[in-house]
């Protein structure tokens, strides 16, 4: 293994996981890009920056951005469904009251009374 070496952390530490994972991935580019640049990089290194830039890689994650963006909206057009549902609901029980229907609960509570 290599010699550790003293690391300078950052001076803002991350508020969410989210955000240290962002850090983290960062400063592993940085680094990267460090040892490509000083001619030290390792072929696995070099070799998964080839394939990053692929065209296929690329097709890759344009796939699966529009496979995210189809199930927000998927998921969307069913809590809109919902809402529509219970609006048409409620609309037809105005409608009825309105009409001097009343509903099956509004009559099994005369009846019971």
């Amino acid at each position: 293994m290599g010699k550790r070496k003293d690391i300078d952390l950052p001076s803002r530490s991350a508020s969410t996981q989210e955000e240290r994972e962002n850090m983290i991935i960062n400063e592993a580019y940085d680094e990267a890009e460090r040892r490509i640049l000083a001619g030290t990089a390792t072929s696995q290194l070099l070799t998964h920056f080839l394939k990053m830039g692929s065209e296929r890689e690329r097709t890759e994650r344009e796939i699966l951005r529009s496979k995210n963006e189809l199930m927000r909206a998927q998921t969307e057009a069913v809590r809109a469904n919902k809402r529509d549902e219970k609006t048409y609901g409620e609309v037809i029980a105005y409608m009825k009251r309105y009409a001097g229907q009343s509903s099956d609960e509004e009559e099994e509570e005369y009846y019971d009374n």
